[in-house]
């Protein structure tokens, strides 16, 4: 082996953990997590848009819990009411999903804030009480179960 294949051989290691450390570093910079999640939900709209939740065989898999228990799952229902809401339809979305319908604003709101200090190189993270805590985990126990009622 020449000595010049040595050094290019090194210096292509090098390069590699440098390009490594950089992107540790972006990885743990205050806004990889907001752009991270803003990519996850791109890409997963547009895989929704092209399919139809609401009919059966379509692109997504079968809900286990809908499956299991025949009842109708919450999660099921945001898939729903994302595809209204991406097919301009929002009294569908409501129909699907009435409680998260009536609490996206506040959820963008929160959403916005927490990108825009991860831009600005801070970090954010919302704090909510035990209190409060209990009290939304009681709202969508109660909504899991009341919707099921109709």
């Amino acid at each position: 082996m020449t000595t010049a294949g040595a050094r290019s051989g090194g210096d292509t290691g090098r390069r590699r953990a440098g390009s490594l450390r950089t992107l540790r570093s972006l990885s743990g910079h205050p806004a990889a997590a907001p752009l991270g999640a803003l990519a996850a939900v791109i890409a997963g709209s547009l895989y929704l848009y092209g399919t139809d939740p609401h009919q059966p065989g379509h692109w997504l898999p079968r809900c286990p819990f809908n499956w299991a228990t025949g009842l109708l799952c919450p999660i099921c229902g945001v898939t729903r009411m994302a595809y209204d809401l991406l097919h301009a339809d929002p009294v569908r979305a409501f129909h699907d999903n009435a409680l998260l319908l009536a609490c996206t604003p506040f959820l963008l709101a929160v959403a916005g804030r927490w990108a825009v200090a991860g831009l600005r190189g801070r970090r954010w993270r919302p704090v909510l009480g035990a209190r409060a805590s209990y009290a939304v985990g009681a709202v969508l126990v109660a909504w899991a179960v009341l919707r099921n009622l109709r």
